[in-house]
């Protein structure tokens, strides 16, 4: 396994070991200790798939106070993935890093607690698998709108399909100081 350190601290990129042969390809999408000797945290409590069709934009993502760490995967298909830092008092706060996830290249993504997410779905049809070191708590679902202009994230879609949620969801200059997770050094 190799990691890729981001832009963005505690954000990493995890290029797995790949085996393959004329019949196809293995690779472990989660080994608990191999991981922790890399350095990644992962106790992981729930496992997530979604699938969704070219031009879906699913984000941006968090969860407060309940905040959960990501290690996200495309199975199938294609995605810019994007993290956004939204922890208050961080030094790259309102910064944000893209990544093409696809099952052809089968990079994973580690998204720390306290930072947003979300994806654009670039080919056909995408799955997309989470692992979340927190359940999915509803009091604590948050977003933040995708085409924020402070955030000025680059998505490569102009008219994305999104979900009625994504649509209304509020900027980030707009979000109570006591909903946005906290740096911690």
């Amino acid at each position: 396994m190799k990691l890729i350190a981001s832009s963005l601290p505690g954000c990493m990129v995890v290029e797995p070991a790949v085996f393959g042969d004329s019949r196809g390809f293995f690779f472990e999408t989660w080994n608990a200790e191999r991981y922790a000797e890399q350095g990644l945290p992962g106790n992981f409590v729930q496992s997530n798939i979604s699938s969704s069709a070219r031009g879906v934009l699913r984000g941006l993502h968090y969860q407060w106070p309940r905040p959960q760490g990501k290690l996200v995967t495309v199975l199938q298909g294609e995605v810019y993935d994007v993290a956004v830092d939204i922890r208050q008092g961080s030094p790259t706060f309102g910064r944000w890093e893209a990544f093409i996830l696809s099952g052809d290249n089968r990079r994973q993504l580690w998204i720390p607690p306290g930072f947003a997410h979300g994806f654009a779905v670039l080919s056909d049809t995408a799955l997309f698998n989470y692992l979340c070191t927190d359940v999915y708590v509803k009091e604590a679902d948050a977003a933040i709108r995708w085409n924020d202009a402070d955030l000025a994230v680059d998505w490569p879609i102009s008219a994305p399909s999104l979900s009625a949620k994504d649509e209304q969801a509020p900027f980030l200059k707009a979000i109570a100081a006591d909903r946005l997770p906290v740096y911690e050094p």
